[in-house]
Parts: structure tokens; C-alpha cells; sequence
């Protein structure tokens, strides 16, 4: 006798495939397997062929801001590009590497689903050149949108070089790490104080750590006009900087010639206040992602997980 879930031939029952997709989205294969009392191939086969259907059913027709950021797979820089639609906060697209070939292939998944490239009108990313090329040569409308979160980044990384080198110097900085690296907002009372007697020294290090501050502040002005002369004025607070203090201040000098570089994308911020948040926010999601698909052999099982719990597609309910 057939088990109650099994149709005919041997397939699943509708029913069946609904509540099966429904704990997919919440549970890892294997366990979901063991619940169900399948086995992990024929669920995964189910996740496929339904995630794959609704995937070609989706539409992308009014998909206007995109953001693509870069994910890391697993140890060794194996990553892979996501691509997601920023207004309806979906995923649209993954792709295995992070190079400028991986645009077209966004590009042909775009019209696929009824968008035309040049219909895009603002693309949000970090300071990648991959992905500076692939937005210039197949999206000539948009406008880049360097994604705040991503400056912000690099700049707390060219700060703590500063300290990293000063500390050679310096011992006394070995304990300041995570001091430097928080806001003086997010601080305990122990915490302010030390940060307090800090400030008072004459080093390098506290010099790109209140440049830093002052950096972040500029995001909080109201128009593209007042952060383009803030960060002109900062970046010659820079040049003094360097001079004071030599080669300690080579990071904040090279973080302050990639601002110039990337100057249009970075004041597209104000302009169209444009982030690449629900992306960021979907790291944790990717690593639940990457348990749930423990075991896959390919990337388009880490593909389908991916579709299957944040591409909002039109899957069988029960």
C-alpha cells in the first residue's frame, strides 16, 4: 500500500509538497528529511523542480534600484554575487564568482523576466572594479551608488592599520582594539573614560579614529552639496595628517585618494539614498542558508536555498 502522502506513480501528493516546501524553508535538508521520513535526493529533486518553476514564472517588470554585494561560500575565497531588488527586498539572482562576467549573466536573467537593462536606474555596491565594469558596459542608465555600510567599512579598516602600526611603537595601544573601533555612543561608563584619557595623547591612532567619526558624521548632513564640501575638507585633513605623521598615516592617505576615485558614487548617497541594508541583513540569512544546504555538491543547490527562502516566489501553500 502506498503511503497516504504518494500519489500516483510513486510522486508526492500535492498536499504533501506544499508542508514539505514549508518546512524546506525552515529546517535543513537532512532533518527535514528525517521528519518526513523521505529521503534528502527526493526532497532536494521536489525543491528544485518547484523553486525552478516558480523561479521562471517571476516577475522582475518593475525592478528599478539593485543591489549586488559579494558572499562568501566558505574558507579559501570561494564567494558568490547576489543581486536583489532593494524596493520589494528580494532576491533576483545569484551567481557563482564575483568578476564583471557575472553582470551579463544578471542582465540575461533580468530580461528573461520582462526588464529591460536600461530601464535600471540605480545599482548599489561596494568599491569592487568587477563590479564598477560589469554596471558601465550593460547598464548605461544607472547610476552608481557606492553603499554606505561598504566606505564606512574600508575607512574602519584603514583606521585600524593606523593602529596596527602605531602599536609597534607603541604597546600601550595593544588594549584600545575594540575601544577605536566603536562609536563613543555605544560605550560603558569605563569604557568612556578610558577612551576619555586616550584622546588626550598625541598619537596617530586617535587622530584616524576621531577622522573617523567625523567621516560617519557627514552621512547625517541633508544634501549632496554640504557632504561634497565635508568630505573635501576632510580629505585635506588627511593630507595634514600624512604629514604629520608619516608613513603611520599611509592607509588614511590611500582610503582618501579611493574616496576621490569613487567621488560621484559616493555623493549618489544623498542624492538617492540608496543602501545596500537588506543585503547586509541578509548575511545572517546566508549562513542559515549554507546549514540548511550542508551536503549540496553544486552551487545550484546553495542557489535554490537561496531562491526558496528569501526570492519571494509563488510556491504551493497548503
Amino acid at each position: 500500500m502506498r503511503p497516504p502522502w504518494e500519489g500516483k506513480a510513486g510522486g508526492f501528493s500535492k498536499e504533501f509538497e506544499a508542508f514539505a516546501l514549508l518546512l524546506l524553508r525552515e529546517m535543513a535538508v537532512e532533518r527535514a528529511a528525517q521528519t518526513l521520513g523521505e529521503t534528502a535526493p527526493r526532497l532536494w529533486r521536489l525543491l528544485h523542480k518547484h523553486v525552478d518553476a516558480a523561479y521562471a514564472e517571476a516577475d522582475f517588470s518593475n525592478v528599478c534600484c539593485v543591489g549586488v554585494d559579494e558572499m562568501s561560500v566558505r574558507k579559501g575565497h570561494k564567494y558568490i554575487s547576489v543581486f536583489a531588488d532593494l524596493i520589494k527586498k528580494r532576491i533576483l539572482f545569484a551567481a557563482e564568482d564575483r568578476d564583471a562576467g557575472v553582470f551579463p549573466r544578471f542582465i540575461a536573467a533580468l530580461e528573461a523576466h520582462n526588464r529591460h537593462r536600461h530601464a535600471l536606474t540605480e545599482v548599489s555596491l561596494d568599491w569592487s572594479p568587477a563590479y564598477l565594469k560589469g554596471v558601465r558596459e550593460t547598464c548605461r542608465n544607472a547610476t552608481v551608488v557606492h553603499d554606505k555600510y561598504h566606505v564606512i567599512t574600508n575607512l574602519i579598516l584603514a583606521t585600524e592599520q593606523v593602529r596596527r602600526r602605531e602599536q609597534k611603537q607603541r604597546p600601550e595601544l595593544k588594549d584600545s582594539r575594540w575601544l577605536l573601533r566603536q562609536n563613543p555612543e555605544n560605550l560603558r561608563g569605563e569604557q568612556t573614560a578610558e577612551l576619555a584619557v586616550l584622546t588626550q595623547s598625541n598619537l596617530a591612532s586617535v587622530k584616524a579614529y576621531q577622522m573617523r567619526l567625523a567621516f560617519q558624521d557627514a552621512y547625517r548632513l541633508p544634501s549632496a552639496g554640504a557632504a561634497r564640501r565635508r568630505l573635501e575638507a576632510w580629505c585635506c585633513w588627511v593630507r595634514l595628517g600624512r604629514k604629520k605623521f608619516g608613513t603611520l598615516f599611509e592607509a588614511m592617505e590611500r582610503f582618501a585618494e579611493s574616496v576621490k576615485r569613487h567621488w560621484d558614487g559616493i555623493l549618489a548617497h544623498w542624492r538617492h539614498g540608496l543602501t545596500n541594508a537588506f543585503l547586509e541583513g541578509l548575511n545572517s540569512v546566508f549562513s542559515a542558508v549554507k546549514r540548511r544546504a550542508r551536503g549540496f555538491r553544486s552551487f545550484e543547490y546553495l542557489r535554490t536555498m537561496l531562491y526558496l527562502v528569501a526570492g519571494k516566489l509563488r510556491l504551493p501553500v497548503l
